[in-house]
């Protein structure tokens, strides 16, 4: 009996312990992001991206414009006001990928708007922090030209081709009230 409570006891200690140390994953990544923008119903590509599932649009900045790009046709603009220089915004690495999934993620009922960054994460922690810029394709997937990984924005930004690799970076996001808003801070 003495000997089967020093098992019990070392193996609670050993859970617990272990417990304390154990790092917490999330399916976000810490990389600085803040986004806002509204009327989102004012830029037909941000648009419809947010509310049509499979739709997915890029989000840049261009001098003192604002680009929004779906793989086909021109880019929607909006200028940067004086109201983003004093609430602050950082496009991530290279600007985002915004869209809704053509389904929803393993064990949610509903699909939600989900954002990426538009750099390859595997040519960015693989080349000493260098950005690669992805292009967005027709289906949902973003493609990088240097490594040749497809990303499929539909399954949460996994390596769909080429060799393996980790995810795309995801950042939290909130759309609603004709308003979309990045913000991993």
């Amino acid at each position: 009996m003495k000997t089967f409570s020093r098992f019990l006891m070392f193996s609670v200690s050993l859970l617990l312990a272990s417990c304390g140390d154990e790092v917490v994953s999330s399916k976000y990544c810490s990389l600085p992001a803040s986004f806002t923008f509204s009327p989102v119903n004012s830029i037909s590509q941000l648009y419809s991206s947010c509310e049509s599932m499979g739709e997915w649009c890029t989000i840049t900045l261009s001098g003192n414009t604002f680009l929004f790009a779906k793989p086909e046709g021109n880019p929607g603009k909006a200028n940067r006001t004086a109201v983003d220089g004093y609430t602050g915004f950082y496009m991530g690495l290279c600007g985002f990928i915004v869209g809704l999934p053509n389904i929803p993620e393993l064990g949610e009922l509903v699909s939600v708007v989900t954002c990426y960054d538009l750099a390859c994460r595997n040519c960015y922690e693989g080349t000493g922090y260098m950005t690669r810029r992805l292009a967005l394709r027709e289906g949902g997937y973003a493609y990088c030209s240097r490594c040749q990984r497809t990303y499929d924005l539909n399954n949460t930004g996994q390596v769909s081709q080429g060799e393996a690799g980790k995810p795309l970076f995801r950042y939290r996001v909130y759309y609603g009230s004709n308003t979309l808003s990045v913000n991993n801070r």
